[in-house]
């Protein structure tokens, strides 16, 4: 086994997401005596491959390869095959996912995903991990070679630039035989300046907000003034007032904001999996009894409608004060 590999899909900017990518990447490397390299999938993967040669020690690019599961993967097969890496790291976004663990069986290897650590214990590599909801954390050995890991948005720091940038290999790989399923159409979402999982601030709205229009009318120029991102719980976005993109828990988003205000949410077991990295939770419920006020450090006991516009003038007095 050798270096340590970084795996990015070129389907966005040059983000915070993939500064953790090769910051966790680094630091394992650091670890294991070895080198770290990246490879970069997709055909407009100028910016981020560029980025990339200021982190890591080696990028090589697969452009012909748009992201589709099967064609992906085939690539990465065939290029992981040929570094013999000891171990390789994706981030957090839906492509890598889906990827991880078919990756992890064809290589022979060793799956793990939502990583908040992944260190060297001797001849193993270990991952810790929430489980239970966030309740309690696992720390899972992994026997089984190259380690093929997903890592928790927000959980890493950047790496330090290099001195001097690496180089940049553009491969070709045969997909021919590859039975891919076809895409019809491709639709990007739009969230706002930031993905949830690197937002700062979050402003999150549950079922007690009653419909659609309580989203645009009330929280949304609330997070305005807060530069803040807008998320939602289940409830939420199953009822179809907001888009599923926004949800947060243990089957949508896992956050990390230095605040998290939660309006209308009571906070279940499975939305608070999502939020449990939070620095700070503030609530605002009708219920004193929501599971939401045993999590938060800042609540209020009362309809949100009453609160939520005296947040924003006091927001707005404060900004109108500093100009």
């Amino acid at each position: 086994m050798s270096d340590v590999v970084i795996c990015v899909f070129a389907v966005g900017s040059f983000d915070k997401a993939v500064q953790g990518l090769a910051g966790a990447g680094r630091r394992l490397a650091s670890d294991l005596s070895v080198g770290l390299k990246a490879i970069v999938l997709g055909p407009n993967s100028e910016d981020v491959s560029s980025e990339l040669t200021r982190l890591v020690d080696e990028v090589t690019v697969i452009d012909q390869v748009d992201y589709e599961p099967e064609t992906s993967l085939s690539a990465l097969t065939q290029i992981c095959r040929e570094l013999n890496p000891r171990a390789v790291l994706f981030g957090n976004d839906s492509y890598s996912q889906e990827v991880t663990p078919r990756l992890a069986h064809r290589l022979n290897g060793s799956a793990v995903g939502d990583a908040a650590n992944i260190s060297v214990s001797g001849n193993e590599l270990r991952v810790v991990r929430q489980v239970y909801g966030g309740k309690a954390q696992a720390t899972i050995a992994l026997k089984r070679n190259p380690a093929v890991v997903w890592l928790r948005a927000r959980s890493f720091a950047s790496a330090e630039r290099l001195a001097v940038a690496s180089q940049v290999k553009h491969v070709q790989v045969d997909v021919s035989n590859v039975r891919a399923s076809k895409v019809i159409e491709r639709k990007r979402e739009t969230q706002g300046e930031a993905r949830l999982e690197e937002a700062r601030v979050i402003v999150s709205g549950g079922r007690g907000i009653g419909g659609p229009e309580p989203f645009s009318a009330e929280l949304k120029p609330l997070a305005e003034l807060m530069g803040a991102q807008l998320a939602a719980s289940r409830a939420a976005c199953d009822a179809g007032w907001v888009p599923p993109t926004w949800q947060v828990g243990q089957t949508g988003k896992k956050v990390s904001p230095d605040l998290y205000l939660a309006i209308a949410i009571t906070g279940a077991s499975q939305h608070m999996a999502g939020i449990s990295e939070a620095k700070n939770i503030a609530a605002i419920n009708t219920d004193p009894d929501a599971p939401i006020f045993k999590h938060c450090r800042f609540g209020i006991v009362e309809d949100y409608r009453k609160v939520v516009p005296l947040l924003r003038e006091k927001l707005e007095a404060l900004q109108n004060s500093r100009t």
